[in-house]
């Protein structure tokens, strides 16, 4: 250990830093493994950036951990006594790298691996393998420093080789190793992902993710470093402790900016559900509505509050019959004759009532309650057979499909009641589950209330669907009641479409047994066929569905998957297998859990999943999927023939739809 040598090597960077570069470097190939979707080489670059930009951060702080108590130790191990007080530092925080090793892959095995497992656990067990990693890293990094010295001093090179950067190599070199011995019995995957078929651009997107990051930390901290020089020369004070204290007011100003900022966007977005397209402004009202919508002359819901979505969703309803009076086209579009008779082939039992709450339509959640319930009186929404309460998406936006297939199965004898809880994309609308739970809450305790006033012969069927975040804020209610929850609410079915992995109740039901949870009572499916394969009796006692495809990032992705392995890249994971037709079951083989990584990838396959497609079941688009789901969930009946024409129908009411409404 020559201590020119070393001195030489360590004068740029610190040990922990090199230690992070080497883990960095090693996380590089980790991030172009396969998960649930395809990506672009931006998707690549994002998770590239994020992925390494973390995993630098943590080695570094866990090297730090390791030179103090190396540190500590330099003056109590028995070392040479010619040695230098910076020869035995280094070795003896190069012998706490490697006892570390050991010690925290010992943590690993004892903790293990459990499905449902407690956050302090996982915390625990992450903690070990950081420092294993760390330790491990460290270890080939000291041990490649000390062979390049070996060569440079044998070659008389004068330092030129021992001031190589090795770190970059060594943790590429050791991330291929490794994951090679992972996926050595891993079939490969047929697919053309475009981030593989573009390395290099993912690598430069990638790179430009953590450029891009510590710029900002650079500037945070030259901010920092200037106002505390300020400080230190006008007020009592040393300059090291007011560096730390503008460290803090700069981040404190950093943060309120960015809450301003996000403040201005969402004004912005909210502002833009008040965009219409041609044809539905106030004039709309009584053109594409009738008395048993929400938003017509007739109602008591004013147009003018709907927002977007509730207006496009009041004026799609199924008509029971075109007549020769009702308009053909809408803005140049001609409008087919899809209407309840023509595709049932028998005649509609009545119009079918939509009864929509706008946010705007009053002030609070009790008073846009008050006003559903009113509506539901005024349109005698009791006299129907099928009352289906709909949580909508975070926007407002109800599936168009699963009202349909609905009102066609029910020949119009039925009535859908959505009140909406926030004008934003579901991403940003998480702050308003809450509020959502308590208004749906109410209002299902409400109707509740009536139908149990009603003779047992005259009362509605009442069901429950809910899409993404709407699945999310309308299953919020039963939590901590397991499926009594639903039952207590008079909920009498219920189907939930791509339900987000962070749903507490999704959770309970999936989770340790429990006394409140009959597990009978609910199914979890990613297909009709898969649903159609359980046993006819125990299909028979399934009152709610949650139909999630097993490529849908918006099922699996939640914070958890920073320190747990999920059950589904487990031992049960399920197996790939395609289905005509159907979202393909299963997860690819070669897709491993990976701290950190993992949690960037299905972060971007979540964003994937959403992307509007074609009308196809996959990721998180289930339109296709809900026709026999409706019906065999919500106990409806048809013929194969009505069947049919139904799923024909849905699609060229979406194909309308989505060249109406852009």
């Amino acid at each position: 250990m020559g201590e020119k040598g070393t001195a030489v090597v360590a004068g740029s960077i610190s040990r922990g830093t090199e230690v992070g570069i080497v883990a960095a470097s090693a996380v590089v190939p980790m991030t172009f493994t396969r998960s649930l979707s395809e990506r672009t080489w931006l998707d690549q670059g994002l998770i590239t950036g994020l992925a390494t930009g973390a995993h630098f951060v943590l080695t570094v702080v866990a090297q730090d951990a390791v030179d103090i108590v190396g540190e500590a130790a330099a003056t109590t191990l028995p070392f040479p006594s010619s040695w230098s007080d910076e020869q035995r530092r280094r070795a003896a925080i190069v012998l706490t790298d490697m006892a570390i090793v050991p010690l925290g892959f010992g943590v690993v095995a004892i903790i293990g691996y459990r499905d449902n497992e407690s956050n302090v656990r996982a915390l625990i067990r992450q903690a070990g393998w950081r420092f294993a990693v760390t330790g491990t890293l460290a270890s080939l990094l000291s041990a490649g420093q000390a062979s390049l010295g070996l060569l440079d001093r044998a070659v008389h090179a004068d330092g030129r080789i021992q001031r190589l950067p090795i770190g970059i190599p060594i943790g590429l070199a050791t991330s291929l190793a490794v994951e090679r011995w992972r996926q050595r019995d891993t079939p490969p995957d047929q697919i053309a992902d475009p981030a593989r078929a573009n390395p290099l651009l993912g690598l430069a997107a990638g790179a430009g993710v953590v450029a891009t990051l510590g710029g900002l930390a650079y500037a945070e901290s030259w901010m920092s470093r200037q106002l505390a020089t300020v400080a230190g020369r006008v007020l009592p004070g040393s300059e090291a402790t007011w560096r730390r204290a503008m460290h803090g007011v700069t981040l404190l100003g950093l943060a309120y900016g960015t809450h301003a900022l996000w403040n201005v966007a969402m004004h912005r977005i909210e502002a833009g559900t008040t965009s219409y397209e041609e044809g539905m402004d106030d004039s709309a009202s009584g053109v594409w509505t009738n008395p048993m919508v929400s938003g017509d002359p007739a109602s008591l819901v004013s147009w003018e509050g709907l927002g977007r979505e509730g207006r496009r969703h009041v004026i799609t309803y199924v008509r029971p019959e075109i007549t020769p009076e009702m308009a053909r086209d809408f803005q140049g579009h001609e409008l087919k004759d899809l209407s309840i008779s023509t595709v049932m082939q028998e005649p509609a039992k009545a119009t079918p009532i939509a009864v929509f709450v706008g946010l705007d339509n009053a002030p609070t959640a009790r008073e846009r309650v008050d006003l559903a319930l009113a509506e539901m009186d005024r349109t005698d929404a009791w006299s129907r057979s099928l009352i289906m309460l709909i949580s909508p998406t975070g926007t407002g936006y109800v599936n168009y499909v699963a009202t349909a297939v609905a009102q066609y199965l029910t020949l119009g004898d039925v009535a859908t009641v959505t009140l909406q809880y926030s004008k934003r994309p579901s991403p940003l609308s998480l702050g308003k589950t809450k509020g959502a739970k308590e208004q749906n809450r109410l209002l299902w305790l409400r109707i509740l209330e009536r139908v149990r006033s009603m003779p047992v012969e005259d009362r509605p069927k009442v069901v429950v669907f809910g899409e993404s975040l709407g699945a999310l804020t309308s299953q919020n209610p039963f939590v901590d009641w397991g499926t009594v929850g639903p039952e207590a609410l008079g909920i009498d079915r219920g189907l939930w479409i791509g339900t987000p992995a962070g749903s507490t109740w999704r959770q309970e039901l999936l989770g340790p047994d429990r006394p409140d949870v009959d597990r009978s009572a609910f199914a979890v499916v990613n297909d009709y066929e898969q649903f159609r394969e359980l046993p006819e009796e125990e299909r028979a006692k399934v009152r709610y569905v949650l139909l999630s495809h097993d490529n849908d990032g918006v099922t699996k992705f939640d914070a958890g998957l920073i320190t747990h392995r999920p059950d589904w890249l487990g031992d049960r994971r399920p197996r790939m297998e395609e289905v005509p037709g159907r979202s393909p079951r299963g997860v690819p083989a070669s897709m491993r859990w990976r701290p950190m990584t993992t949690f960037f990838q299905l972060l971007v396959d979540m964003k994937n999943a959403q992307i509007p497609g074609a009308y196809r079941a996959w990721a998180h688009d289930y339109r296709p999927d809900l026709p026999e789901f409706i019906r065999d969930v919500y106990g409806l009946t048809c013929t194969p023939e009505q069947m049919t024409r139904i799923k024909q129908a849905c699609q060229e009411r979406e194909e309308i739809r989505e060249s109406v409404f852009t």
